[in-house]
């Protein structure tokens, strides 16, 4: 069952993969891949680990695969020793002394978390240990650069090779929710008796009645030790998450600033026989809340609704969209005067009541009976896929100009933000969070998270490589983005 390490170095471990082919290793070895993706073939009914080739992406049984044989290399295996030692005793002089060092630093590695930060494609990164602490430092890496985000959190083993930082070939990332509850999972190891260590491993994915896991847990000193002997969490953990995308994909729930689901509404208001232009503009003027930007066209814009809105998403996994005005104010919808109607156009169904509240005591009988068009994002997405059309055939603006348009927005939404109370930071705005210890942690935080999701877009998407220093600078916290 010997396979190719699909990973991110650039060292051969050719020799080390024959080597684990052999007795007395390769029965040690796939009692470590068990420990791996045991529980999570349990889990899940699968018959063994070819399954899940059939179930994910190849590639990230194969990175996992090699996870586990890293993993391996750590190992004493009781009787013959520890196989690298073993390998370069015996076949040493046939690698060079590159291949051999790194052979060395893998042998004494552990698996760690790790936050991604100054990326310089196909150069380098910044990795900070999440678990341990520390001062980040500098890894050398030329793959996996090309497609990190700032911020990206990832499971890795970081070996020092004759002065250079190198990550090995098993890397798994993890998105920011699952990478906080991994996290929260494995520091408390460290404020646990002996006895509650076996319930503690079960929660981690693992199987909690493993005697030798449980004893090396709980004979561990520091984190260090303890990650010795933890490395299937990060793949039991990892495979748990991708295995459950493919079961039971999770489509994230777009909403308005108000926290309403997006729907697309189109209210349509049929002027009465005779009623001429200057009728309903003068019925509309007597709603203070909504704003004439042309003889056809007003925005809805409540004065109250940057206080009312904050924070109101229900679902913290949801992705909120806002439409604001250049001065950061949230825009509720839009009003058109056409030749034949009045016409009011929402993003919620519940913008659409509140606005069919607003608008009809005033119009009276100078229109019908509305009509109620809607339409799901879903639809919206798929019409838009069925017309084949490219963003400059389905609009005039170059994305230079759309870049420019949604960056200023940006700007003015998130300038708004710094003095509004956030969910994240405790209900409290970003600069009140600035001024002590605890708030700048979370503060750092939600920054981080913003940066990266930023970052997620396609390159040809404006909001893609939005820049945040400023808000970092404003903050007072720039010294802290590392």
């Amino acid at each position: 069952m010997v396979r190719e390490v699909d990973g991110v170095s650039s060292h051969s471990l050719s020799g080390l993969l024959k080597w684990v082919a052999k007795d007395p290793w390769e029965p040690a070895f796939l009692a470590v891949l068990d420990r791996h993706v045991g529980p999570v073939l349990d889990d899940f009914e699968l018959a063994d680990f070819d399954a899940l080739g059939g179930m994910i992406d190849p590639h990230w049984v194969m990175t996992v695969w090699g996870c586990a044989f890293e993993d391996f290399l750590t190992k004493e295996t009781i009787g013959v020793g520890n196989i690298v030692d073993d390998y370069l005793k015996r076949r040493g002089w046939k690698e060079t002394a590159k291949n051999r060092a790194y052979m060395s630093e893998l042998r004494n590695s552990v698996m760690s978390l790790y936050e991604a930060s100054d990326i310089e494609p196909g150069r380098s990164f910044l990795a900070r240990d999440l678990i341990r602490g520390g001062e980040p430092v500098r890894v050398s890496e030329r793959t996996a650069t090309q497609t990190l985000k700032p911020w990206e959190r990832l499971a890795a083993r970081v070996v020092n090779v004759r002065g250079t930082n190198e990550i090995s070939g098993g890397l798994l990332p993890f998105d920011h929710k699952h990478a906080e509850l991994l996290l929260s999972a494995i520091r408390r190891l460290e404020t646990l008796a002996a006895s509650e260590l076996p319930e503690a491993v079960e929660d981690l994915g693992l199987d909690g009645d493993d005697p030798e896991l449980v004893r090396a847990l709980a004979l561990a000193t520091d984190m260090t030790e303890r990650l010795r002997n933890l490395a299937p969490v990060f793949s039991a953990s990892f495979l748990t998450n991708v295995v459950e995308r493919v079961l039971d994909p999770v489509i994230p729930q777009l909403v308005n600033s108000s926290g309403d689901e997006m729907e697309f509404m189109r209210v349509v208001y049929r002027r009465s026989d005779g009623v001429t232009d200057d009728q309903l503009r003068a019925a509309l003027a007597k709603a203070p809340d909504l704003h004439a930007e042309s003889e056809t066209a007003w925005i809805w814009l409540p004065a109250d609704m940057t206080s009312r809105d904050a924070g109101k998403a229900a679902d913290p996994s949801a992705l909120t969209y806002t439409v604001t005005t250049e001065e950061g104010s949230t825009i509720l919808g839009t009003i058109e005067l056409t030749s034949e109607a009045i016409e009011l156009h929402v993003n919620s169904e519940a913008r659409a009541e509140l606005g069919r509240e607003m608008l009809e005591p005033l119009l009276g009988d100078l229109v019908g009976a509305p009509l109620v068009e809607r339409q799901t994002v879903e639809q919206a997405l798929a019409d838009h896929r069925d017309a084949g059309m490219s963003r400059d055939e389905a609009s005039d603006i170059s994305l230079e100009e759309a870049t420019d348009i949604v960056r200023a927005a940006m700007d003015s939404h998130y300038r708004a933000q710094l003095d509004l109370p956030i969910p994240a930071l405790g209900n409290i705005s970003p600069r009140h969070a600035a001024r002590s210890k605890k708030g700048r942690d979370k503060l750092v935080a939600w920054l981080k998270l913003l940066e990266n999701q930023s970052a997620e877009h396609d390159a040809d998407d404006p909001m893609a490589g939005y820049d945040f220093t400023w808000m970092w600078l404003e903050l007072g916290v720039l010294h802290l983005r590392k």
